[in-house]
């Protein structure tokens, strides 16, 4: 099979993911008889040293001519960096929800699991962690408070900022469908989470949701506040199964989420538009302060180059042979240093990559 892949190194420590991840994919490629084709293009403030904007339109037009798209990290030191001086459409994350809105993906998907292997890494009583949990947090990427009108104005003297939260029936709807369906190949449970009580668009929210809800008769489908599921997911997290909710609780919620496994650099995330196409990339930033210095975890973008295999390409072995060689390297007990515990052998990220592909070997 030939895979046309766009690839996004970005920013701090996405060049070095990247490139571990790609590693992983030449090697299943070898293995079961693909052929891998990459092409890279600038995003982030990558982008802006060299063209002076986040994201270019040319940079748009290659993504849209591949298969897919992977990438490593956008962004810097919010501090220091001087692409932080620069205006907000001006800045790297501006690039990321250039890119998300230009090829319409609308839904993220972020698995949320707790390994076995990195029980201890879990920050929660073991009583509550218990056998470990899995769940995936569906996201809705291009509408909502990210996306609406905002201003800052001087009104008698003081500033005023003013953002706007809009959905429209339609916006949901997509999403709830593609909740609904993925919750169908797990295990038949979605828990749609809004502000009920407060906002009128999470009003629509619920009432589109349970016209959706309609179509699927063996999922199970419960509301739960956003207040509520944010304390759940440390009281109970494996009452979860797919977690659907708007853009910005969800930014909030899948981050909350990532840290009860552990890390946030075991946890991959896809985008997916109403096609196969999907932009895949780690959940985590882009760590400017250890880029470089070989220290970066790379799991969570070798898993979300699984997630590609698996959402866009439809090959389910590969992507299972990806998964099970990060589990047994985890197994063997080696660790990069954010989920290193006593016992095991702390490896740097260009080794992690290898004993990846060792083991798919």
């Amino acid at each position: 099979m030939n895979l046309k892949i766009t690839c996004i190194p970005g920013d701090g420590i996405g060049p070095e993911i990247v490139a571990e991840a790609k590693k992983v994919l030449d090697v299943v490629a070898e293995k079961y008889g693909h052929d891998m084709q990459y092409t890279d293009i600038l995003m982030g403030g990558a982008s802006i040293d060299v063209h002076g904007v986040p994201l270019t339109e040319e940079a748009v037009e290659t993504a849209k001519s591949a298969d897919a798209v992977l990438m490593g990290s956008i962004g810097g030191d919010t501090t220091t960096s001087p692409w932080y001086k620069l205006p907000p459409n001006l800045r790297p994350e501006a690039g990321l929800l250039g890119i998300r809105k230009a090829l319409n993906l609308f839904a993220n998907l972020r698995p949320a699991v707790l390994y076995e292997e990195l029980a201890e890494a879990c920050p929660l009583k073991q009583e509550i962690s218990g056998n470990g949990f899995d769940m995936l947090i569906m996201r809705e990427l291009t509408g909502g408070l990210y996306f609406g009108e905002r201003k800052t104005v001087e009104e008698n003297g003081v500033r005023k900022a003013v953002d706007t939260l809009t959905y429209d029936e339609n916006e949901i709807r997509r999403i709830a469908v593609k909740g609904f369906d993925i919750a169908r190949k797990r295990r038949k449970k979605v828990t749609s989470v809004d502000k009920a009580n407060v906002l009128d668009s999470s009003r629509l929210w619920r009432a589109v949701v349970e016209e959706v809800a309609k179509s699927y008769p063996d999922v199970t489908l419960e509301h739960m506040l956003v207040d509520n599921c944010a304390m759940q997911l440390v009281k109970d997290p494996a009452q979860f199964d797919v977690i659907l909710t708007e853009n910005m609780f969800g930014d909030i919620l899948s981050d909350e989420a990532s840290m009860v496994t552990g890390s946030i650099g075991m946890l991959a995330s896809a985008s997916l538009n109403d096609t196969k196409f999907g932009l895949y990339e780690p959940s985590h930033g882009s760590a400017p302060d250890i880029a470089g210095k070989d220290l970066a975890n790379p799991i969570a973008t070798i898993l979300s180059a699984s997630m590609m295999l698996r959402y866009s390409f439809d090959l389910d072995k590969e992507a299972d042979a990806i998964d099970e060689a990060v589990k047994q390297v985890l197994r063997d007990g080696y660790r990069t240093g954010d989920i290193m515990s006593e016992g095991c052998e702390k490896v740097g990220c260009k080794r992690m990559g290898d004993l990846i592909v060792e083991r798919i070997k």
